[in-house]
């Protein structure tokens, strides 16, 4: 990716963090506002059931205390003082006093929980009550379960008493815990009750009502009813009635209970989550129109940036991939006076630098070249110059000293000047050749018949012998695609890596030559079995005047890569010591060369 890319994606990425993080910021504050507000709600609610209840408790009691000093519960109580009165007198009295005072249940008991008058249940006239707490009946409201004909129901009441000698007379009244207790609340907006009636062993969805009658779809609810049943304790939960979120609620339950701390319903306070709802949809909708402005304004800074950045960088890259190409004068212009203007103004001194110092590095190499030749050829020259001069001097000698002898001497002096005078021309003329080498005439060449053709022209002195007997094995790719190249110049190169190669071998060994295509180019091994070399020596292989050698001129393997690279290719070394040595050449076909071949006919050159 260019650094432009880069930039865009940081400037996106952080664009995008900021307003993730800041959406999600917002919507937990919101989420913890919107449940401490709930919370607050219901707890105002049920608050306020609290105070209802109580109410209604207190209206009840004013009632049932209404009636206990009534006229007919002061009779009830008289007549109950004076022994065994007759209570069918009283049977309907119950119904008339509990419809003068609005009350939905009323009954009046003796002592011993004998009902002597009750409005709900005429019928239990002279039964007793089983659940009479009797003397010990709370003086408050209270909550308790009361058996009806149709079954059983909840309701508030409150108790009163009527005493007239030794046997008083109870007055139980109250009112039913129902829709409409429930419609009496005032809620605020987004919430509701609902209360379910614990008056069966198991749930049953009918006895869960709100202050419009039964609620229906009760299956969302049920596991909250069900675990305050099991534990009764208040408990709030998330109820999910539909796929829509606006549709969930929290709901709160609180357990209430009877005299007995017996469960007998449960008051459910509901609170609509759509406020939240919809509030997290309009963060997430700010958000994303918030992000979308944000990559908006990222990609227009990113452009901006990339334009006041990465240009002059695109520019510096330029220059550099200019200096690598050899271009040491590319220059980049200074636009500003900022970090990147300094950048470019040190770029600039640097090819400035660069460019004396390789005139100065130009000039040392000629220097240190010249002086290398001269100690070359000093030295080379030293050598045989010794043997002339003693010769010389040898000859003078004897015609002074035995002049009979001289013509012998003579004969034998004459040679050695004759042979050490072509050792002479022989240095001169590798010398001569390493410097004047000539340039490649282009021309089809089969690779696989080059490598042959060297094969074969050494093929004698490896089974020489006076010498160890060395093994050439050829191991030619089939279809080797044509070169263009010089065919005696390449002859001379590998005749030169086998010569190399026989002369690392003195105890004999493997000589391989191997040919390979791969990705238009021709590549050649050649391959020895001989000492190796040093990893120091792999280095300066290709120096002119090096050699590892007792007797050489260093020039050999430096002809080679001046000649591959005449071609375009490169040669390279591969050794270890004591394992033998590989070297590599590779060579491009150079397909755009070969009709300058065909202008300039076939190449010239002396073959090794």
């Amino acid at each position: 990716m260019r650094f432009r890319g880069k930039l865009l994606a940081v400037f996106a990425l952080t664009v995008f963090v900021s307003v993730a993080a800041v959406a999600w910021i917002i919507s937990s504050l919101a989420r913890r506002s919107f449940e401490k507000i709930n919370a607050e709600r219901t707890a105002a609610l049920v608050a306020q059931f609290r105070r209802d209840f109580a109410r209604q408790g207190e209206e009840i009691e004013r009632r049932v205390d209404a009636i206990s000093s009534g006229d007919t519960a002061l009779r009830m109580g008289l007549t109950l003082s004076h022994g065994a009165p007759d209570y069918g007198t009283y049977l309907n009295e119950a119904k008339t006093l509990a419809d003068n005072q609005q009350l939905d249940f009323l009954e009046f008991v003796d002592s011993q929980g004998t009902i002597i008058s009750s409005a709900q249940w005429p019928a239990k006239f002279g039964y007793k009550d089983a659940s009479f707490p009797g003397e010990s009946a709370p003086k408050k409201a209270f909550l308790k379960r009361e058996e009806l004909p149709d079954g059983a129901a909840l309701g508030v009441f409150a108790t009163g008493e009527v005493r007239l000698g030794d046997k008083p007379l109870f007055v139980i009244g109250g009112r039913r815990l129902d829709k409409n207790f429930l419609a009496s609340l005032e809620l605020p907006a987004g919430m509701r009750a609902m209360f379910y009636q614990n008056l069966e062993g198991g749930f049953s969805p009918r006895l869960l009502i709100d202050s419009s009658g039964r609620t229906q779809a009760a299956d969302p609810i049920t596991p909250l009813i069900e675990e305050i049943r099991r534990q009764p304790r208040e408990t709030t939960r998330l109820v999910h009635w539909s796929s829509n979120a606006a549709d969930d609620e929290t709901i709160d339950g609180i357990p209430l209970t009877g005299l007995d701390q017996q469960l007998l319903g449960i008051l459910l306070v509901a609170d609509s989550r759509q406020p939240y709802v919809e509030l997290r949809q309009h963060i997430r909708s700010a958000a994303l129109l918030s992000g979308s402005a944000g990559v908006l304004l990222a990609i227009l800074l990113s452009g901006w940036a990339a334009s006041r950045v990465t240009r002059p960088v695109e520019q510096l890259a330029q220059a550099a991939r200019q200096v690598a190409a050899g271009d040491w004068s590319a220059q980049v212009a200074v636009t500003s006076s900022d970090e990147l203007g300094e950048l470019a103004e040190s770029f600039n001194r640097m090819t400035r630098e660069l460019i004396e110092q390789r005139e100065r590095l130009v000039q040392a190499e000629r220097v240190a070249a010249w002086r290398e030749l001269a100690r070359r050829l000093a030295h080379e020259l030293k050598n045989p110059l010794f043997p002339l001069q003693l010769t010389v001097e040898n000859l003078l000698r004897a015609r002074q000293q035995s002049p009979e002898q001289f013509e012998e001497i003579f004969q034998e002096s004459s040679a050695t000047l004759l042979a050490e005078i072509a050792n002479l021309k022989t240095i001169i003329s590798r010398f001569s050749e390493f410097s004047r080498m000539p340039q490649p005439h282009f021309q089809p060449v089969q690779v696989n018949e080059l490598v042959q053709n060297v094969a074969r022209l050494f093929q004698a002195q490896l089974h020489a012998g006076d010498r160890a007997r060395i093994e050439c094995k050829l191991e030619l790719a089939e279809a080797m695609e044509p070169v263009a190249a010089d065919t005696e110049l390449l002859h001379r190169a590998l005749s030169n890596l086998v010569l190399n190669a026989m002369d690392a071998m003195p105890q004999g060994g493997v000589l391989s030559l191997r040919t390979r295509q791969e990705e238009g180019r021709a590549c050649i091994e050649v391959s020895d079995t001989g000492v190796g070399l040093t990893p120091e020596e792999c280095e300066r292989v290709f120096t002119p005047y090096y050699t590892s050698k007792t007797h050489g001129t260093g020039l050999g393997l430096a002809i080679v890569q001046s000649v591959i690279s005449d071609h375009g290719g490169r040669i390279s070394v591969r050794s270890e010591a004591g394992r033998g040595t590989t070297f590599m050449v590779e060579l491009p076909c150079n397909a755009d060369k070969l009709p300058a071949a065909g202008e300039g006919g076939s190449s010239s050159g002396s073959t090794t």
